[in-house]
């Protein structure tokens, strides 16, 4: 994948040079008296944080569009030019949008802009499995999909606009207290209602809510690691199908956009072993508007689907 990563780098680099599509030719738009923060960020959830920050005071651009696979996106010449216009560029951190730094920032002007990683004041959970490391490096990057996390990623937007255009910190003030009552609303709506489960363990497609587990005293096992792209083996699937039933568990999550062939494979084989009928639940994976609900509300369905699960 990082070899890949680089011929696209070379290829951007090649279009950018030539000038058919040329950074240095595009007019950027200069700042004025009540003009728009102009907002690049790297996918939906940080989108999401910083438009109910900014309202009506920025244009915020989302690099990677809703519901696409974040771990194998690749930038194209447009997206160069998107951050070559933007005041502030947000991303996620923790490795999971690197690319930004690799293949994109090398080829703007980055002077007069901020660049803000919203995981810089998280404390990250490392990956404990070499292979998760060689490929997505040394942090969980889910960070989005815990309100505590978000809440803290919120804040890092509120002040970078604040940073940026000090003349409209009331506004900003007042948004960023609004969304930071609703991450607190949800975060404590998960401890209390988390807290009598009667199981202590949920089976996910992939093991993407480590940080919301920690955070609510359960664990997670995935069909595969941190990156949703990896194939499971057989003895994996084997392995999940034993765990479900020494744990006497019966619900199955499914992230909504991903394959279901292996979820099918897990119910199968756990209904034919222990004649149970198998519940699958849905547990968003907030990287996009699905199902008519927004960030914030797939975070309460996510909720409902938990407790049925633990209990």
């Amino acid at each position: 994948m990082k070899m890949d990563r680089r011929l696209n780098l070379a290829i951007i680099l090649i279009a950018v040079v030539s000038g058919g599509i040329g950074v240095a030719y595009i007019a950027r738009p200069q700042p004025i008296e009540g003009g728009k923060l102009i907002v690049v960020a790297t996918f939906y959830p940080i989108y999401y944080l910083a438009e109910r920050i900014g309202g009506d005071m920025v244009e915020v651009h989302s690099l990677i569009q809703p519901g696409i696979e974040v771990h194998s996106w690749q930038p194209a010449v447009k997206d160069i030019v998107a951050c070559s216009d933007a005041d502030i560029i947000i991303y996620n951190g923790a490795g999971l949008d690197d690319w930004l730094n690799e293949e994109v920032l090398p080829l703007i002007d980055v002077e007069g802009k901020l660049i803000i990683d919203t995981t810089e004041n998280v404390t990250l959970w490392e990956n404990i499995e070499k292979k998760e490391i060689e490929e997505h490096g040394l942090y969980d990057p889910h960070t989005w999909l815990s309100p505590y996390e978000a809440r803290k990623q919120a804040e890092t937007i509120y002040r970078a606009f604040v940073e940026r255009d000090p003349n409209n910190v009331d506004y900003y003030t007042a948004r960023w207290m609004a969304l930071l009552n609703d991450l607190k609303t949800l975060d404590e709506s998960y401890k209390s209602q988390l807290r009598s489960k009667v199981r202590n363990s949920i089976f996910v497609t992939h093991d993407a809510f480590g940080y919301v587990a920690r955070r609510y005293g359960f664990k997670q096992q995935g069909i595969v690691g941190v990156s949703a792209d990896e194939q499971p083996s057989t003895q994996t699937i084997a392995q999940i199908v034993d765990m479900m039933q020494q744990t006497g568990t019966y619900v199955f999550y499914l992230e909504p956009g991903y394959s279901d062939i292996y979820v099918q494979t897990v119910k199968t084989e756990l209904q034919i072993r222990t004649g149970k009928t198998i519940q699958i639940l849905e547990l968003y994976h907030l990287n996009g508007p699905i199902d008519g609900l927004d960030y914030i509300q797939q975070m309460e369905k996510n909720l409902v689907n938990l407790q049925k699960g633990l209990g």
